[in-house]
């Protein structure tokens, strides 16, 4: 048994590609932890996408032994992802441990999510360790980077540790600070025990794996288990810690993390963010997370309409190893049964989407992703928050409409502020101010709509910058917004799968956008097919397929002229009577339906 005053809680926390994956394999390496022949770049990314794309998207726990003057300390370090559409992992790890590495690239400087996740930990009132990554490379500017570390922490230049995550520079130094610095856990041994669930997983041969923070007491193998939010029950069936892979123990003491097996099979028993306890303990609930409420959401429906209950399964999974998931399910009348999702941001969606192909081999259809709104109906005493467009009520009823605004936080090169000002005045932004962090960078202060930089805001912002700004972003505000819905008709018919909520005034150019997709897209027939984007009664942009022309005068030869013009007319009375009809029903092709609903 580890006595509690010899353990240290912390986690890195970071700008994306700072290093921090590089600087938790070199602590893993340097405290012997993993040896040099299993050692890889990487070491806590266990998904094949993580070590593609080159980012952590899932927060991963590891337990090292490290000596100080001849006394052996247990330290706990949770890696966590960098990009802000998963900054719920980060949030759940800081409510996990007692003290974090700030690590910022002395390439590259303080960035936006930096700053974002720096305030996260700030909240949960923990110890801050400042350190600069990276020192090895050549266009590392350490004195400038440590001035503007010092500006953001208020700390002095002796407190900013210099590391290089790669050769190994400055980390056992780090080591031995980590333990100087960060509290040990508090939490008292003899009462009954709980542990906060702050990840979870689901495998095939145990069950729920549940990841947790012991605050009081002891879980022992073999223990009966409750999880007090849920009132499921359940059996300590293998307990240990993460080396970084699992290694079994006969029990889990006060302030230590590690897994729990606990038998269950329904995966909706055991909740991130629930406390655990033993069966006939009833101490105080543990503090959990705040609910995570998604930003961005997205139709997902099965490109094979037989494989929706193979899709339900694996969200449920996914919902599992990702607390920042919701979902219910939805119909389309184009797309067939699906579920309507809601995400953190556009590349949460996509890591999402990728994940459901490879560990579950499900072709999806992904529709264009909107964000939540607030209608105010007359009569009526709450709002109604509707997430596309088909949930809106009738327009003489609506009073209002509020849409979501994000405080968004630009840092870049001082040499692209014009060009970035630009950019989110284009997308109705209102400026705050602008702050200096050092000579030649500068933060860009702005609200916007959060419609307005969910899809490809981030990718123009990198165009605008050569690359080199940086965001982050926060809901705080909903406001009125002159917001309708575009619909599209295709031969008279309104199409319910291409309906849309756009801004009034862009109503016009979007209906176009989309009207040409479709002319394109719809192959031709025998009659005229009208193509309108209307605003309620208001057509704001109409196109038409002209139609195909069958030669119904082939058959004819020799004779006069009057023969084959007694033809054309006839036919052009069909036709026209074809056009009274109603021209009869268009089949929209399905490549029609995803580039619309993907555009």
């Amino acid at each position: 048994m580890v006595p509690q005053d010899r353990i240290r809680n912390f986690c890195i926390i970071a700008h994306i590609d700072h290093g921090k994956s590089t600087l938790s394999d070199r602590l893993l390496e340097i405290t012997g932890t993993v040896n040099s022949r299993q050692m890889k770049d990487q070491m806590l990314d266990s998904m094949d996408l993580e070590r593609e794309r080159g980012i952590t998207i899932k927060l991963a726990p590891a337990r090292m032994v490290w000596k100080k003057a001849n006394v052996e300390y247990t330290l706990n370090l949770i890696d966590t992802p960098g990009h802000i559409d998963f900054n719920y992992e980060v949030s759940r790890s800081l409510a996990a441990v007692d003290g974090a590495v700030l690590l910022v690239d002395a390439t590259q400087g303080v960035q936006a999510q930096t700053v974002a996740n720096l305030y996260l930990a700030v909240e949960q009132n923990l110890e801050i360790i400042p350190v600069l990554n990276k020192i090895d490379l050549p266009n590392a500017d350490v004195p400038r980077r440590k001035a503007e570390l010092m500006k953001l922490l208020g700390c002095r230049e002796e407190d900013i540790l210099a590391v290089s995550g790669k050769t190994g520079e400055g980390v056992e130094a780090l080591l031995d600070v980590i333990i100087d610095k960060i509290p040990a856990p508090e939490g008292k041994t003899d009462k009954p025990p709980r542990a906060l669930i702050f990840d979870s997983a689901y495998d095939d041969y145990k069950g729920v794996v549940a990841y947790v923070r012991v605050v009081d007491g002891t879980f022992k193998k073999r223990d009966k288990l409750r999880m007090m939010a849920t009132a499921a029950d359940g059996e300590v069936l293998e307990i240990g810690a993460l080396k970084p892979k699992f290694f079994p123990l006969e029990e889990l003491e006060t302030g230590q993390i590690g897994y729990v097996v606990t038998g269950l099979k329904d995966i909706r028993a055991c909740r991130v963010g629930d406390t655990i306890t033993t069966l006939g303990s009833s101490p105080e609930i543990l503090h959990g997370y705040r609910e995570v409420k998604p930003m961005v959401f997205a139709g997902v429906f099965p490109a094979q309409g037989d494989e929706y209950s193979a899709l339900r399964d694996a969200m449920d999974r996914l919902k599992l190893n990702d607390a920042a998931l919701v979902f219910e399910p939805e119909h389309s009348p184009a797309l067939g049964y699906g579920f309507r999702c809601g995400f953190l941001g556009m590349l949460h969606l996509e890591i999402l989407k990728e994940r459901l192909s490879r560990e579950f081999t499900i072709d999806l259809v992904v529709t264009l992703p909107s964000v939540a709104y607030r209608v105010y109906k007359a009569g009526a005493t709450e709002y109604e928050v509707i997430k596309g467009a088909l949930d809106l009520p009738d327009p003489s009823h609506i009073i209002k409409i509020e849409e979501p605004w994000a405080k968004v936080d630009v840092i870049t090169p001082a040499d692209y502020i014009g060009n970035i000002m630009t950019l989110c005045q284009e997308r109705r932004g209102i400026y705050v101010n602008t702050e200096y962090l050092s000579e030649g960078r500068a933060m860009l202060h702005y609200e916007i709509p959060l419609s307005a930089i969910i899809v490809d805001f981030n990718d123009r912002l990198k165009s605008a910058s050569s690359g080199y700004a940086s965001m982050s972003y926060e809901v705080f505000d909903y406001r009125v917004a002159d917001v309708v819905k575009l619909d599209i008709m295709v031969a008279d018919e309104v199409v319910d799968a291409f309906a849309t909520l756009v801004y009034r005034d862009e109503a016009e150019p979007v209906g176009r956008r989309v009207l040409e997709i479709l002319k394109e897209s719809i192959p031709r027939t025998q009659f005229v097919i009208k193509l309108q984007a209307s605003v309620g009664a208001k057509i704001v942009a109409a196109e038409r397929i002209s139609a195909l022309r069958k030669d119904v005068t082939s058959g004819l030869y020799g004779g006069d002229y009057t023969r084959k013009l007694k033809l054309l007319q006839k036919q052009k009375k069909g036709k026209a009577k074809m056009m009274a009809m109603g021209v009869g029903s268009v089949d929209i092709p399905s490549e029609a339906y995803m580039k619309v609903l993907k555009r």
